[in-house]
């Protein structure tokens, strides 16, 4: 058995997220679907981590196993030919069997966008936020720094959520102004249920003026969702990057033509 490993890029509006349930239609679904009309086996497809509804990826990582004899670079543009215009792989190899997208994984990366000023961009209404009101981008990019380290971010988790523990460790965070957008970039090695929408949501309050302007560290010290601003909504979201040992999806996706 052979152990394949992908890139996925998706547009994440129709779909109610990456991982496969019952009250929709989701990207693992669809790939799926495309590896059985390609192999003609059922083959489960691992992915780097779950998005939500709404939210986009460019660097999704997932793998799957299959003893069909293809090429491995082939699969790519074999799948893609049974997928809709929403969804591609933008690269496909053999790896060893050792490797997992969501064990093996040490850093993610993930973007958010924001589109600035008096009127919603009708080009990127499906990928970036409009927010209309001034933003203070220093103030931001000071409370994003906050972020960065080891800390315990249960004020940043929807309630309601059980995990072992909140704590991770972020190396990436801050804001950055191109043209009219605000893009949002955070990297660590794991992240909470909607923390990244979470940590942008008090990041625009406090920005805004609608927050305090010590929300994030309060919420950081008390560790009590309501310290915390609101959750951003999905559509701004972009899974980036997945960084392995061995693989970089950054790296090889500027090798992709």
């Amino acid at each position: 058995m052979r152990r394949i490993r992908t890139i996925i890029a998706y547009d994440g509006t129709d779909y109610v997220g990456w991982q496969t349930q019952n009250n929709g239609i989701a990207v693992q679904e669809k790939v799926e679907q495309a590896i059985f009309e390609v192999t003609g086996q059922r083959s489960s497809l691992q992915g780097s981590g779950r998005t939500d509804s709404g939210v986009h990826a460019r660097a999704q990582v997932a793998h799957f196993d299959t003893d069909v004899r293809m090429a491995a670079d082939k699969f790519a543009i074999a799948l893609n030919t049974h997928l809709p215009a929403d969804i591609r792989v933008l690269y496909s190899e053999e790896t060893t069997p050792e490797f997992h997208a969501r064990f093996s994984a040490k850093e993610k990366q993930y973007r958010y966008f924001v589109q600035t000023g008096p009127h919603a961009d009708v080009f990127s209404r499906k990928y970036s936020l409009h927010a209309y009101m001034p933003l203070d981008l220093d103030l931001m990019n000071e409370a994003a720094a906050l972020v960065v380290g080891t800390h315990d971010f249960s004020a940043f988790m929807s309630t309601g959520r059980e995990v072992e523990t909140a704590v991770r460790t972020v190396s990436l965070s801050r804001w950055e102004k191109q043209g009219k957008f605000l893009i949002y970039s955070v990297q660590g090695n794991g992240f909470l249920y909607n923390m990244v929408r979470i940590l942008v949501g008090t990041m625009l309050g406090m920005g805004s003026g609608r927050l305090p302007r010590d929300s994030m560290e309060r919420a950081l010290l008390s560790l009590s969702r309501k310290d915390a601003g609101p959750t951003a909504p999905p559509h701004g979201l972009v899974l980036w990057r997945v960084k392995y040992p061995d693989f970089d999806t950054e790296e090889v996706l500027s090798r992709v033509p």
